[in-house]
């Protein structure tokens, strides 16, 4: 969620932090600032909306300094406002803050008692004065801060800057994710390695519980006993195209472009060049397997629904999936046999991450299907399978989901051939199916004029609907869930069998009712269902593929009609054109495509 950035260096500070925390944009805000010091002097630059009124504002007023700190705001505690804006600050001392303070208002009305007045209703500017408080005890600030961070509960990434101290930065991870980053003669910081990207490319993730005590010589770690820790400095590769537009408007339509590319990567990356073999890095023993938990939020949530019909069809292995938000606090059972599969995008994820660790000691072994391989989800799971997708800028997840489906794929196919229940020759049909899907992607995004289209005729809308049965369920409830998020029409998902149980009453001419339907063994099934909604006035716009284009009958208001694909991976396909649909009618409407209102890419608190 909120972007942290930091800068010991040889040149001019707030340049880099602006720029860095341009990197961050995709992550979400409604704010932004930064914090310098020069001279000895502390003193920082705040605005509200886009980093661009930040960016104005220091070009007539100037922050000079080579040492600084910078934030980009998603409103927790408090209004988009610049009071609440980042950094916060307490006279000696800035703080820079992504998280939750759990007992902040004790710590307020404490720091009350003492006279101390508040400028804004953050968490954040009690850390900032809890700090000043050990300072005016005669704390050195490395002590101040270290002093301060005892008091704290709850999830944050903490990263302070001091008057006087223009070699100084304390950093502090507990629940939220924060990198160091190694120049020569230069250190920095950030919430992930793509801020630092052209700072550097030699990167030290903190670990939970972690404060750095950073100069511009290196950094001292100290874990969550105060003990001095060596922590591993990794050479991070980032393709510097992914994290650019490329030519195209927005980052959504990019990444929607790049999936036929970046789904070969990682299907060659499992498949190797021939053979009928998948190669999981690690051993996965399925034959101890009894069942299966998944777990994941949004968007990864949809694509483990998917596995689930995979996995239970293909290989009989019962798999629970939950939403990760719910998960731990209901203190599910975790029998023994139980496989733990977590998914998220950013590796990051507040709610998926602390279901991790519930599971960590109880279930026999836990596999991540990650994004971000030096993530916190992948770097505690006994296995991590990275979905190879790119740095993924957009907030609305596209090419993550169709790699996290192709992925997850692999993975249902591999439990079938151990548990017996696939044969050479019916794996090596799946594996060619599977190899095939990229040119498939290439068919669906040729219909892109034709859904810009129909697209158009949505924007006018406020209410859609989407169908779909079996597998094809799920995809509805991501293409409800894409349309609502960055063109904020209501949009509902439902599997089909569900439309005579409540949603047939939404039914009516206003309301457009799409309905997902490749010809496959449920097809007739669901063309019931969408006569029963043309019955009634609505109109439908049929995604299918020449075949139920043919047998669905007249009546509908639009057919897209897509190429034909195996039953198994067709949710992967279908993928594509509801993505289309939602991104074009955000377009059509005007909103941000790239970074909906009140939204965030790597959701990090709870």
């Amino acid at each position: 969620m909120c972007g942290i950035v930091g800068v010991l260096g040889d040149h001019e500070a707030a340049p880099l932090l602006v720029a860095a925390l341009g990197r961050l944009e995709y992550r979400g805000y409604d704010s932004a600032g930064i914090a310098t010091v020069n001279a000895g002097r502390l003193d920082r630059r705040r605005a509200v909306g886009k980093l661009v009124n930040l960016s104005d504002l220091l070009v007539h007023e100037p922050l000079p300094g080579k040492a600084g700190i910078g934030h980009t705001r998603w409103a927790t505690h408090g209004a988009p406002t610049l009071a609440n804006a980042h950094p916060q600050r307490a006279r000696r001392v800035a703080v820079v803050h992504n998280g939750i303070i759990e007992n902040f208002r004790a710590l307020r009305d404490e720091l009350g008692g003492q006279g101390i007045g508040f400028e804004s209703d953050t968490d954040t500017e009690t850390v900032a004065h809890l700090t000043q408080t050990y300072l005016d005890e005669g704390l050195a600030p490395r002590e101040a801060a270290a002093r301060a961070l005892g008091r704290l509960e709850g999830a944050f990434a903490l990263l302070f800057l001091f008057e006087g101290e223009d070699d100084l930065m304390i950093a502090a991870r507990k629940g939220s994710p924060l990198a160091v980053g190694h120049g020569d003669g230069e250190m920095f910081v950030g919430s992930d390695a793509i801020a630092l990207a052209p700072l550097t490319n030699r990167i030290t993730y903190l670990e939970e519980g972690d404060r750095a005590v950073i100069t511009r010589a290196g950094v001292e770690i100290f874990d969550a006993t105060g003990d001095l820790v060596l922590r591993e400095i990794r050479t991070i590769e980032i393709d510097a195209t992914r994290v650019e537009k490329g030519g195209y408007k927005h980052f959504m339509a990019k990444e929607i472009a790049e999936q036929p590319a970046v789904l070969g990567d990682a299907l060659r990356h499992y498949l190797g060049e021939e053979g009928p073999r998948i190669e999981l890095p690690g051993d996965i023993d399925f034959s101890g397997v009894t069942r299966i938990t998944m777990v994941a939020c949004g968007t990864a949530y949809l694509a483990c629904l998917t596995a689930k019909y995979w996995i239970e069809r293909l290989a009989g292995l019962p798999v629970d999936v939950d939403v990760a938000s719910e998960f731990r606090y209901r203190e599910p059972p975790i029998p023994g046999g139980t496989l733990a599969v977590f998914v998220s995008q950013s590796g990051e994820t507040a709610d998926t991450l602390a279901a991790l660790r519930y599971c960590a000691g109880r279930a026999d072994r836990i596999v991540s299907v990650v994004n971000v391989a030096e993530s916190s989800i992948a770097r505690e799971s006994d296995l991590a399978l990275p979905i190879l997708a790119g740095a993924e800028i957009g907030v609305a997840s596209t090419k993550a989901f169709t790699c996290q489906l192709g992925v997850l794929a692999l993975l249902a196919l591999e439990a079938a051939r151990q548990c017996g229940r696939l044969s050479p020759a019916a794996l090596a049909d799946h594996l060619t199916a599977l190899r095939a899907m990229p040119g498939r992607f290439n068919a669906a995004l040729a219909l892109q004029d034709r859904i810009e289209a129909l697209a158009r005729r949505l924007a006018e809308v406020t209410d859609v609907l989407f169908l779909g049965r079996g597998a094809m369920y799920p995809l509805a409830l991501e293409g409800a869930l894409k349309l609502k998020e960055i063109s904020y029409i209501h949009a509902e998902g439902y599997a089909s069998g569900e439309l005579k149980h409540g949603p047939i009453a939404l039914v009516e001419k206003t309301v457009p009712v799409i309905v997902m339907a490749p010809h496959d063994r449920l097809f007739d099934k669901t063309v019931s269902n969408m006569q029963e909604v043309m019955a009634r006035g609505g109109p439908v716009l049929l995604i299918t593929d020449a075949r139920g284009a043919a047998e669905a009958g007249s009546g509908v208001w639009e057919t897209l009609v897509l190429p034909e694909a195996p039953e198994l991976f067709a949710p992967m396909l279908y993928a594509l054109p509801v993505q289309l649909l939602a991104y074009h009618t955000a377009v059509a409407k005007g909103t941000d495509v790239d970074q909906p209102r009140n939204l965030a890419k790597s959701v990090t608190v709870e």
